[in-house]
């Protein structure tokens, strides 16, 4: 269950990382045909309302996303935005009505070049520890068209702050993250 506190409130573009849980009746995300709504919704938000998305993994039961938002109202305008765009066509998929997400979306303010690059080591390298899947994961943004799906960041911490990281990648996404093309890897098998 996601606590209902007051999020960290910010006001300059900063990077977040999100999670939004299905319920229970919902397919499994990883369908093509639930994936191929969710990334028309991906695409048809993009940029909106102040909130861009910069990497993300469709996992069976959630997604998990990192995302950059202008402001605090931003991050809830735009995830409310993107839930309701993607409750929306999943219903249209499932042919029901209806609730899609379990609660509220999850949230954490990512201030750190730490913080940061583990986040996005996590996002998409999730497939390889809960699926133990090797190589890129085809319902990420690793294996999209990213200029499609996704938009470049404008804050300093997304645009070049990442590579101040000090960090180990974790043992079971170091060959997730060698197999990614440069580009896509931020720099993270390191």
């Amino acid at each position: 269950m996601v606590s209902h506190r007051a999020r960290p409130r910010f006001e300059k573009p900063t990077p977040v990382l999100v999670t939004m849980r299905v319920d229970r009746h919902v397919w499994n995300l990883r369908s093509r045909r639930c994936f191929r709504a969710i990334a028309a919704c991906f695409e048809r938000s993009l940029g909106r309302f102040g909130l861009r998305l910069i990497e993300f993994s469709v996992l069976g039961n959630h997604l998990h996303l990192i995302v950059e938002a202008d402001s605090t109202e931003s991050l809830s305008r735009g995830i409310q935005g993107l839930s309701v765009r993607v409750a929306k066509a999943l219903n249209k998929v499932m042919g029901s009505r209806g609730r899609v997400f379990a609660d509220h979306y999850h949230a954490r303010l990512l201030r750190t070049p730490t913080e940061l690059v583990n986040a996005i080591a996590y996002v998409l390298g999730n497939s390889a520890h809960h699926y133990g899947e090797s190589g890129s994961d085809p319902y990420s943004s690793a294996n999209c068209d990213r200029k499609l799906l996704l938009v470049k960041p404008r804050s300093w911490l997304l645009r070049v702050g990442w590579r101040r990281a000090a960090r180990t990648t974790p043992e079971w996404c170091r060959s997730f993250l060698a197999a990614l093309p440069e580009a896509a890897r931020f720099g993270l098998a390191a």
